[in-house]
């Protein structure tokens, strides 16, 4: 029977030698990193996707004020048209 530890040896020995090529002071993302920031990337997309095309739907023009009444008003005393006396 063969000597099975010679040849397991062996595959130890071929696979420090490629241990040590990798440095081990060197940290890389690897296929999960890609695989996330490729699925954020996606995701940003859609959002920026999905906010444009709800921008295009807001209308900014403002009404005209039927009583002739101005915002500084409003803002001043919470009602339309009334303005505060000192």
């Amino acid at each position: 029977m063969p000597d099975m530890s010679a040849s397991a040896s062996m595959a130890m020995t071929h696979l420090v030698t490629l241990a040590k090529e990798i440095d081990e002071d060197k940290v890389t993302p690897g296929v999960l990193g890609f695989i996330v920031f490729a699925v954020m990337a996606l995701a940003v997309w859609g959002l920026m996707k999905s906010m444009s095309r709800h921008m295009g739907r807001v209308d900014f023009k403002e009404a005209p004020d039927p009583a002739g009444t101005s915002g500084r008003d409003t803002a001043e005393t919470g009602t339309p048209g009334r303005t505060s006396q000192a």
